[in-house]
């Protein structure tokens, strides 16, 4: 009897007498190599909860200090040994590597120690692959994915042909083992046009904004700070919010409306990582772009994280490469509920900084307040007397600026009040 294959949910169902082989979660090793052993340890408690999100047990660490990474083998030949061992003892079915390795590091890797061998990006692209939902992040986590295994089609091999769903095995997946490049080259070229409509479209939808004249706040952060939980606190917003990393992917508008009655588009954009994968950000260029056309970014720290301040260079460090510059930032330290005592934290790169707790609604009411002073400093004075005729001018002003006061006289409608200048020369 011929086999047949299916691919259902990440694992694989042959029809013809074989049963489904279940998903059992992977027990993995973490390892990392550097010079900086505080760093490392940081980095790999991070990796840790990738792994856990990811679906995997971490079962033990291995770390080595180097000036370098091995340039074949990532780790040198002892430590090499040292993992067999580990291995053996903890019964791990793979290692991460924290860093992004080479095809050859993970060939030679695989070779030496005879086990699964990931690395963090496809750790991330895991994860990713698990975390889409809309059509677009669905294309943009599998461009992503192509992208990488297109120089890896040798080095994963070994791991690619594992019966059965797990780490890296996501999203595209392995239609046919023998995938080969010109298949990828062709299914990344047609990723590529199917995501141009869609950008195309994301510009027609920015385009409208623009002519609604309505400012618009992109809410940036690293993944897990606490940016969908203030989009659904400010909002009323039903946007998916856990405490995990990279809890949501696509980005989400909502309209604000502030105390004095002008419109506010808020924009929940994906979570930044250290090493976040060059894969993803050429992927989801288009989706992080929104941060790009925001008038106000309200950066979202988790302030109860002890690595706030490198999380912080994280971000700034993503947006530059996004060639996100010359913004309004506030900056929102975020989680104070979980904080024993008050902890002192300082971004200098931003404009405003403000202590919140979006559980407990610390701090919002000030964010508030905030936001309408800096869309009030981006606004021009405007006093005039409007015709009756012209009455639908004041809703204008209302929905897109600041009324301070309007009064009934015999020959129109006097008002005083603060509009975008754009709006400004429409009026006068």
């Amino acid at each position: 009897m011929g086999y047949q294959e299916e691919q259902v949910e990440g694992t694989k169902i042959q029809r013809g007498g074989f049963r489904r082989q279940e998903e059992e979660q992977e027990r993995v090793l973490l390892a990392a190599v550097g010079r900086d052993a505080r760093k490392m340890e940081e980095s790999l408690r991070e990796l840790q909860e990738l792994a856990e999100t990811a679906g995997a047990l971490a079962v033990g660490k291995v770390i080595q200090l180097r000036d370098a990474v091995h340039p074949g083998a990532y780790m040198g030949s002892g430590k090499i040994r040292e993992v067999r061992e580990l291995l053996e003892e903890t019964g791990a079915t793979g290692i991460i590597c924290d860093d992004e390795l080479s095809p050859a590091q993970l060939r030679n890797l695989e070779l030496s120690l005879e086990t699964k061998v990931m690395d963090r990006t496809l750790l991330i692209l895991d994860i990713f692959a698990q975390r889409a939902v809309t059509s677009e992040g669905k294309l943009q986590v599998e461009l992503a994915q192509l992208r990488y295994r297109l120089t890896r089609l040798v080095g994963l091999g070994k791991s690619l042909s594992r019966l059965g769903g797990g780490i890296g095995t996501r999203g595209p997946g392995e239609k046919k083992l023998e995938m080969d490049r010109r298949y990828i080259k062709n299914r990344i070229a047609q990723l590529n046009r199917e995501l141009k409509e869609l950008n195309q479209h994301r510009q027609v939808i920015r385009s409208r904004r623009t002519e609604q004249r309505l400012p618009v706040a992109a809410i940036v952060g690293y993944t897990n700070a606490g940016k969908s939980s203030l989009l659904n606190r400010l909002t009323g917003a039903r946007v998916l919010s856990e405490d995990k990393l990279f809890a949501t992917l696509d980005p989400t508008t909502r309209r604000l409306c502030l105390e004095s009655g002008q419109e506010l588009l808020l924009t929940d954009t994906v979570g930044f990582i250290r090493k976040l994968p060059h894969h993803l950000i050429e992927a989801f260029q288009s989706t992080l772009e929104e941060a790009k056309y925001a008038d106000i970014l309200i950066h979202v720290v988790d302030a109860s994280n002890a690595d706030a301040e490198n999380q912080m260079g994280t971000v700034y460090e993503t947006l530059r490469k996004l060639q996100v510059t010359n913004k309004t930032v506030v900056t929102l330290f975020n989680k104070q509920d979980k904080l024993a005592e008050p902890v002192l934290l300082r971004d200098f790169q931003a404009d405003r900084s403000l202590q919140i707790s979006v559980k407990t609604g610390q701090g919002l009411e000030e964010l508030l307040k905030a936001l309408e002073e800096i869309l009030l400093e981006s606004q021009v004075y405007l006093e005039r007397l409007f015709p009756y005729g012209e009455a639908g001018a004041i809703a204008q002003i209302r929905k897109y600026g600041t009324l301070l006061s309007e009064s009934y006289e015999a020959e129109g409608i006097h008002v005083k009040a603060y509009v975008p200048r754009a709006l400004y020369g429409q009026l006068c």
